[in-house]
């Protein structure tokens, strides 16, 4: 009998540490009015959870239940350290702005317990191999094989007002297409950008490939995964001597696992990098200087998280919201909240729901950065912050700045 030691079975994902002190982990997903969706998110925190050892809970951004911070604080009782997972494909404004903002409130709420932060997905080698798959399944279905036939792939993705969470879409589809025998791959958007999906199919019908293969780079199949698959028939339809079709999206496959695993494992030692030097929140952009400043964003992540009001029209346009026509932040913060800001708030609130005139959502929020000129309210999106705000002062910026549109000058502490 052999004296070596016995070898140990390989594992998947992360090398896990040989003790959890007291840990659980919260996936967030975005959330949908579709429980399709949601439950795609727990069942996919239900994969996690096996696949990591350790307690995995599902959260959202919006439209579901628990939100993040709920979901946090029933985790409260039973653990000492979170670490959030973001189900969330490239950084945008959830990713840069809302789960952060969330997470600083339960700190807040929460300051025995330690929180970790994720990353999103991003552009990861086990879902470049996904979208091959996904591939290789619609040229089966068409009868094509890019080894021997022109074959041409269209990712699509859902498209943000953030250029870097835009470009990349473009990166994977580079990615994609190195080292493959695909005659091209084009990036496009089904929404809020260019190139629209319209454009890039008819772009690449010039190029006359025997097949475009269109791959909708989404999580879940819904609303717009369903806009991708008639692009492609239509498209199938206009140019008969092109084969075409729709791939599935990612869906609940295993390899997403490796990469919430991996992003697991780099929040929870706090080695997450995110990409600065082209974050519009960070930098000047040509056409996204507006947006530049944490308190902009801060605001703007505000307004977002208020914005999904219930609508009759969801299934015709899932993302599309019910805003009000101003959002109102008052800081809340230790020094904001000694001055009085909580009753400023309350006050407020009030004067919104006795006014037939205004269209707004008043909020508490975090520190502001404008300590000891408080109690700060800010008018969103108009930019206009008031410092020193009283209680008897919010008649006046209900009355005059929210219902008349007239700013109340005497209380104005900046613009942004």
């Amino acid at each position: 009998m052999s004296d070596a030691p016995p070898t140990a079975a390989p594992t998947d994902g992360p090398e896990l540490p040989d003790e959890f002190d007291d840990e659980a982990v919260l996936l967030v997903g975005h959330g949908s009015r579709r429980e399709k969706s949601n439950e795609q998110v727990r069942a996919l925190a239900v994969m996690l959870e096996d696949r990591l050892g350790l307690p995995v809970d599902a959260g959202f951004l919006e439209l579901a239940e628990p939100s993040i911070p709920d979901a946090l604080a029933g985790l409260m009782p039973s653990v000492s350290r979170v670490t959030v997972v973001q189900l969330s494909l490239f950084a945008a404004s959830h990713v840069k702005n809302d789960v952060p903002l969330a997470v600083d409130q339960a700190r807040a709420d929460h300051p025995a317990a330690t929180f970790h932060v994720g990353g999103h997905l991003g552009v990861h080698p086990a879902i470049v191999d996904l979208l091959d798959d996904r591939a290789a399944a619609v040229e089966a279905e068409l009868g094509v094989d890019r080894e021997t036939d022109e074959v041409a792939v269209v990712l699509c993705a859902r498209g943000s007002s953030d250029p870097d969470a835009n470009a990349d879409v473009h990166k994977l589809a580079r990615l994609l297409h190195e080292g493959r025998d695909f005659a091209r791959v084009d990036p496009t958007f089904i929404g809020v950008t260019e190139p629209t999906l319209g454009e890039t199919l008819h772009r690449v019908a010039r190029a006359r490939p025997d097949a475009v293969v269109v791959l909708p780079y989404m999580l879940g199949d819904g609303v717009l995964t369903g806009r991708i698959r008639d692009g492609a028939a239509e498209f199938g339809a206009d140019y008969p001597y092109v084969a075409a079709a729709a791939g599935d999206p990612l869906g609940t496959d295993d390899r997403l696992l490796d990469v919430l695993g991996d992003r697991w494992q780099a929040a929870r030692t706090d080695s997450v990098e995110m990409s600065c030097d082209t974050c519009k929140y960070k930098v000047e952009l040509d056409g996204y200087e507006r947006d530049v400043g944490g308190a902009r964003a801060q605001l703007r992540a505000l307004t977002h998280l208020e914005t999904h009001a219930d609508r009759d029209d969801v299934d015709d346009d899932p993302h599309v919201h019910d805003h009000p026509e101003k959002h109102v932040a008052v800081c809340t913060n230790t020094t904001c909240a000694n001055d009085g800001a909580p009753a400023v708030l309350e006050r407020l609130r009030q004067g919104v729901r006795d006014s037939e005139a205004c269209d707004a959502r008043v909020t508490r929020t975090s520190c502001l950065g404008r300590c000891g000129d408080g109690p700060i309210v800010a008018v969103y999106p108009d930019g206009v912050w008031y410092g020193d705000v009283a209680p008897d002062d919010a008649e006046r910026v209900v009355g005059d700045h929210l219902d008349r549109d007239r700013i109340v000058s005497d209380l104005v502490d900046g613009t942004l």
